[in-house]
């Protein structure tokens, strides 16, 4: 094999770019270069690029010049919703999981019962109250979480102003006071509230997904249904559980910035993680709605 001779030469091996290569030693080793522009070739141990600029001559090794190459071709993948901050990602993967009836961004196909209109409903007063008692056990256990934090996160999200448990309490010792008798937690509820309890433990991303995902769809479709089955069922009497103190709108929005401050100290990968849980929490959620038309 001839030995090669120190030498400058002008090669154009960046796309177009015309550089100066001075090599700064004479051994060579072989080098595979993964940037198919380059392919198998020799190239010496040091050696410095140099750029003729309008500025003057830009100097840089090699290395350099290959990372920053291959670098500039991977942007940065964008998430829908991202720029607002993450509580925006949270919603437009939620509303993603809706029926075209319960949301104008809903992909579902209606399959259950409780995901066909509201109006097409047939709701029972002994299927709401199933309903409400699994509903304020779900609430309690998400309120006992925040007050007892096993995450330092967690208490940020204590007297939020958006806590259910309270009202919860009232409406059922009202439907007491009519003659009703108050049941049980049932399954779906019961199989609910052991699962949070268990996820606010050791996952405070997916057990934040399910925080966010049941509060706020209760401000929203959640008031919708109350007032629908108020209307059918209960002589449009508005229960506790549909009235907040205060001004809603200021009180998500508080609840947002909080929950965007939490998430700005996450991973790319804990983030992409929470958003995985919302299929979870939708679930739970549904088997509980359920319970209305039982």
């Amino acid at each position: 094999m001839a030995s090669p001779t120190p030498v400058s030469q002008s090669q154009s091996i960046l796309g177009k770019t015309h550089i100066k290569i001075h090599i700064a030693q004479t051994s060579f080793i072989p080098t595979s270069l993964r940037n198919p522009s380059f392919g198998s070739t020799f190239f010496p141990r040091r050696c410095s690029v140099q750029f003729k600029t309008p500025r003057g001559i830009v100097k840089m090794p090699l290395k350099a010049v290959i990372v920053s190459a291959t670098t500039a071709e991977k942007p940065k993948k964008r998430y829908p919703g991202e720029a607002k901050g993450f509580v925006e990602e949270m919603r437009f993967v939620a509303m993603k999981l809706h029926t075209r009836d319960q949301a104008k961004e809903g992909e579902k196909e209606v399959k259950e019962p409780q995901e066909q209109s509201v109006a097409k409903w047939e709701p029972t007063v002994d299927g709401y109250l199933k309903f409400l008692v699994d509903s304020k056990l779900v609430y309690d256990t998400l309120e006992g979480i925040v007050e007892k934090a096993p995450f330092s996160s967690y208490a940020e999200f204590r007297n939020t102003g958006l806590e259910r448990s309270v009202k919860l309490a009232k409406d059922l010792e009202w439907f007491k006071e009519q003659g009703h008798t108050i049941p049980e937690p049932s399954s779906p509820g019961v199989t609910y509230a052991q699962y949070l309890k268990e996820l606010a433990e050791e996952d405070p991303q997916a057990f934040l997904c399910h925080f966010y995902n049941i509060y706020f769809a209760h401000t929203a479709g959640g008031r919708m249904i109350g007032k629908k089955v108020a209307e059918k069922i209960l002589n449009n009497k508005e229960l506790e559980f549909y009235k907040w103190d205060g001004d809603l709108s200021q009180i998500l929005q508080s609840v947002r910035e909080k929950l965007n401050k939490v998430a700005e100290s996450w991973t790319r990968e804990e983030k992409n993680h929470c958003l995985e849980e919302t299929e979870k929490s939708f679930k739970f959620s549904g088997e509980i709605l359920r319970l209305v038309l039982s």
